[in-house]
């Protein structure tokens, strides 16, 4: 068997995925090429076993091992994605500035502002705000 060939389609697999790793925005496109990239090492394992005739089959158990890590990475990516998706409402790397250091002027986004609402408050004090209706009601009565 040829080397060439399959190290030739592991240098392609690689290269989408590193293409999709740097120029995607989405996070589960993100994890679809660090699959990727990890299944051309996967492959590059396998056709250097083969070429080499390990008595062993290193390349093989490596194989076994690299899957067994790109599952569990998956799981718990995916877990993450839904957990981000569920809080923002996205799954653009972009819009992800929790961890970002704010300007001295402000929030980034109109929709990260608080702005002051005219809301009345809970009297006792525990935080809870009641309605508009029940607002309105207790200022005609006051």
């Amino acid at each position: 068997m040829h080397l060439v060939y399959p190290a030739v389609l592991s240098a392609l697999l690689f290269s989408v995925g590193l293409y999709g790793v740097l120029a995607r925005r989405n996070i589960v496109l993100v994890l679809i090429s660090v699959e990727l990239m990890l299944n051309a090492v996967n492959l590059n394992l396998v056709a250097f076993d083969v070429w080499l005739r390990d008595e062993l089959h290193a390349g093989q158990s490596l194989t076994l091992f690299t899957i067994a890590i790109a599952a569990a990475e998956i799981g718990i990516g995916l877990a993450i994605v839904l957990l981000v998706f569920r809080n923002r409402g996205s799954s653009n790397l972009d819009e992800l500035r929790d961890l970002a250091e704010e300007p001295p002027d402000g929030p980034r986004h109109d929709s990260d502002a608080v702005e002051p609402s005219g809301e009345a408050t809970d009297p006792a004090g525990t935080g809870h705000q009641p309605d508009a209706a029940a607002a309105k009601k207790a200022e005609a009565t006051a």
